[in-house]
């Protein structure tokens, strides 16, 4: 289908998705969304995509946050309730997502762009890349998952602090505190991106989408709940053709050659 919103490319084993609104910093509103739902769901099902890259258009924005004009919009508790839980759901949808999804996050990722980048598997930053959660700026608090994911990601003191002043700090800060995992000059952003995609893709793909799960559920879980979860994928991939052909392929001094199967 056509898309408005968002700017969709495949580069085998490779899936692009960039939200395409550079005029308003690519501002999350619902029509964004909506897109970006229907994107994931057709990169999960190409066989060619075994990693997806989101990123956002022009140089100034990663997303710089929901739709002003939508938020100003809302009439009840009923709707701003179903609002948190749309943008939720996408970022929900990411992370249960079967394949990786980087995050190449040039300037501005604030509000629900810095949720929507922390809903990614690996994020990688600029040195341009702003971050913060300032919706007390607006009256509101975060509501696609900041809240959480900024307390799991930085921990307790650190999400409290961003989304009780609003601050926004800088890619460097972002790293220290565990936001972002890389940071690096922005002419070589997409370059470096690209090059941890396209090392995850090369990796057995059961593998991978077992190594996802494990961490984003586990998390959640008491240790000894953890480590079973953890035990019962490993057995599961244990039955599996990639890794005879991966203990194969080692012992035979050769590269892999995955099925997925």
């Amino acid at each position: 289908m056509p898309f408005e919103d968002i700017l969709v490319a495949v580069e085998e084993p490779l899936g692009f998705i960039t939200l395409n609104r550079p005029s308003v910093l690519n501002a999350l509103r619902t029509q964004l969304l909506d897109e970006l739902s229907t994107a994931l769901r057709d990169m999960e099902r190409d066989a060619r995509v075994r990693v997806v890259v989101i990123t956002g258009a022009g140089e100034k924005a990663f997303a710089a946050g929901a739709d002003i004009s939508e938020l100003n919009a809302l009439a009840s508790a009923g709707s701003g309730a179903e609002k948190a839980r749309r943008g939720q759901g996408i970022t929900r949808q990411i992370e249960r997502l079967g394949k990786p999804v980087v995050m190449a996050i040039n300037g501005f990722a604030l509000g629900g762009g810095c949720e929507l980048a922390m809903a990614g598997d690996i994020r990688v930053a600029s040195e341009n890349a702003k971050f913060g959660q300032p919706e007390v700026n607006l009256g509101l608090i975060p509501g696609y998952g900041g809240s959480q994911r900024l307390t799991r990601l930085a921990g307790k003191g650190v999400a409290t602090h961003l989304c009780l002043t609003g601050e926004i700090i800088d890619a460097p800060e972002a790293l220290r505190i565990g936001l972002v995992t890389r940071v690096v000059p922005a002419g070589e952003l997409m370059n470096e991106a690209k090059r941890i995609a396209t090392l995850v893709a090369s990796k057995a793909p059961l593998a991978i989408a077992a190594c996802k799960r494990v961490i984003n559920n586990g998390a959640h879980l008491s240790i000894d709940d953890a480590l079973e979860l953890e035990a019962l994928e490993f057995g599961t991939l244990v039955d599996t053709e990639d890794i005879k052909e991966g203990t194969r392929a080692f012992l035979e001094k050769r590269k892999p050659a995955w099925k997925g199967r």
